[in-house]
C-alpha cells in the first residue's frame, strides 16, 4: 500500500514517468535502468518500486501517457468540425500524429517486452488507452466518411494501426544509420511522419471510393 495523499501519489509517478521520457530523448532503452531513472528522480530509487516494479513498467506508463496525449488530438478533430472531406481528414489525422514523435518511437520498440514484464493491472490500464485511440479514429471515420460501412472502417484501421509501428523508423535517422545507407549504395528518401501518414491514409481511403464506383 502507498502512503501519502493522492495529489502526492500521483505527483510522484509522474516524477518517475518524466525522468523516464526525459532519460529517453537521449538514451536507448536498453540502456535505460532503474537506476539511472532514479538518479533524476528527487527521491529515493527504492521509493520507485513503491510504483513500479519493472522499467518496463514504466515504459508502459509512458506509452500510456503518449496514447492519451493522442487521444486528445483525436477527439479535438472529432469535436471541432462538422463537416470535412476524405482528402482534410487524413491531413487532420497526418497532423496530429506529426506531433506525436515518442508514440511513434515507443511503436517502434518490443512492445511484447514490455508487456511481458508489466503487472495485469497496469497493462490493462494502458490497454485501456490504446483502445480509446482505436474507438475514437473508427468514429472519425463514421462522422466524416458516412458511406464507408462498419466492415470497410474496421479493414481500414487493423491497416492503419499496424502501419504505425513502422513510421519511426522511416521518418527519423541518426547519423550512423544515414553512413551505413549511403555506405551499402541504397538510395532512400527519409520522409516526413506527415507527408507518410497522409500518403497512407489517402491511398486507403481512395481505394475504397474506388471499390464502391
Amino acid at each position: 500500500m502507498i502512503k501519502g495523499t493522492p495529489e502526492l501519489i500521483a505527483g510522484r509517478r509522474e516524477e518517475i514517468i518524466n525522468a523516464c521520457e526525459k532519460l529517453y530523448q537521449t538514451m536507448s532503452f536498453k540502456e535505460i535502468t532503474l537506476k539511472e531513472i532514479g538518479n533524476v528522480v528527487p527521491f529515493s530509487r527504492p521509493t520507485i518500486y513503491n510504483y513500479f516494479q519493472t522499467k518496463e513498467e514504466i515504459f508502459l506508463a509512458l506509452f500510456e501517457r503518449e496514447y492519451d496525449r493522442w487521444n486528445k488530438d483525436l477527439t479535438a478533430i472529432l469535436d471541432g468540425y462538422e463537416q470535412m472531406t476524405r482528402k482534410e481528414l487524413s491531413e487532420k489525422i497526418a497532423a496530429s500524429l506529426a506531433g506525436r514523435e515518442q508514440l511513434l518511437k515507443l511503436l517502434s520498440m518490443n512492445n511484447y517486452d514490455m508487456e511481458a514484464e508489466s503487472r495485469q493491472e497496469l497493462l490493462t490500464s494502458f490497454k485501456k488507452s490504446y483502445g480509446r485511440s482505436l474507438e475514437l479514429m473508427n468514429m472519425l471515420f463514421q462522422k466524416y466518411c458516412p458511406e464507408m460501412s462498419e466492415q470497410e472502417i474496421r479493414k481500414l484501421i487493423y491497416i492503419f494501426f499496424p502501419f504505425m509501428f513502422g513510421i519511426y523508423p522511416y521518418t527519423s535517422v541518426t547519423e550512423k544509420q544515414r553512413t551505413a545507407m549511403n555506405d551499402a549504395g541504397i538510395s532512400f528518401e527519409y520522409q516526413s511522419v506527415y507527408k507518410l501518414v497522409y500518403n497512407c491514409l489517402i491511398r486507403l481511403l481512395e481505394e475504397d471510393k474506388k471499390e464502391k464506383e
